[in-house]
């Protein structure tokens, strides 16, 4: 087991976006109210909206919000995460080594003390703080559908006062200290699945990893979801499962249990890719400093 990270001096708060227009107001609105925690505000922090191939005003609404904006034309979420990283860190320059880096999405809504939350235990001595999400109502998402989400996703979870060590992963909610980032290579150029190849690269190399159902993130239930294997696509294949509730093999439904195959170098670290390295410095050089928090 790795040594506990020093306490961290700043924070980065990464959100990937690909024609969010729509939801990402109220997902910087739900990060303001984090950002205003003490706890939170006592540190020096930089949020980065990373705008993948957009065609809509994604962009103008981050900068109106007072985010840095990175745009690149990936189509990748694993590639915007890490671009949306790497700008964040470079922005924070001398504060980067012990910045802590937080991840969420632009559909989701952050409670007000999600970033309180993770930098203390960031200061209790873990390296990565692994959270869960709820699903927020939608008009497309039919009850059958909504009980058949829970039923799979709660499997297991003892009840109170028991911690859960929950089995998920959500870049919605997903935190994690920079020097273990930087060392196992960070977000990989993955079109799904890069936020549990990190993990999982974290895992391995025995930094110290908190799985906490303490503070869930709220996050869309669309079913027409950005990501092609992600969380709405999860949703669209149990509302087409007809198998009796009772009966539904949820783990085999579990896009969780696709394991990514990420090729890595010899350090254990994701190995460069034509959607991964260049592009996320190409990136990085066209962004601008934003204001330290979100605009009032």
């Amino acid at each position: 087991m790795k040594r506990p990270p020093p306490p961290p001096s700043a924070l980065a708060v990464v959100i990937p976006a690909h024609n969010e227009a729509h939801e990402l107001p109220a997902a910087l609105a739900a990060l303001r109210m984090a950002l205003r925690h003490p706890e939170a505000a006592a540190v020096p922090v930089v949020t980065v909206v990373a705008a993948d191939a957009c065609t809509d005003t994604t962009a103008a609404i981050a900068a109106h919000w007072g985010a840095a904006i990175v745009e690149l034309p990936a189509h990748n979420v694993g590639a915007a995460r890490a671009a949306g990283v790497a700008c964040a860190l470079r922005l924070l320059g001398s504060r980067a080594e012990r910045a802590w880096i937080a991840t969420t999405d632009a559909d989701s809504l952050v409670p007000p003390r999600w970033l309180a939350h993770q930098l203390r235990c960031a200061r209790q001595g873990w390296h990565c703080v692994v959270g869960t999400v709820r699903i927020r109502p939608h008009a497309a998402l039919a009850p059958r559908t909504a009980a058949r989400h829970r039923a799979h996703y709660f499997a297991g979870r003892p009840a109170p006062p028991h911690p859960w060590g929950h089995p998920h992963v959500h870049g919605a909610n997903l935190g994690v200290a920079a020097a273990p980032y930087r060392a196992t290579g960070g977000f990989a150029a993955l079109a799904h699945g890069e936020d549990r190849a990190l993990v999982a690269a974290l895992e391995q190399r025995a930094y110290r990893i908190l799985r906490t159902d303490a503070c869930p993130v709220h996050t869309s239930a669309r079913p027409d979801s950005r990501a092609p294997h992600g969380f709405g696509a999860f949703l669209r294949r149990i509302a087409l499962d007809d198998t009796p509730q009772g009966d539904m093999p949820l783990r085999a439904a579990d896009p969780e249990a696709e394991q990514p195959s990420t090729a890595r170098d010899e350090r254990g670290r994701p190995a460069a890719s034509p959607s991964g390295g260049a592009a996320v410095e190409r990136a990085c050089q066209k962004a601008t400093a934003p204001a330290q928090r979100p605009s009032p």
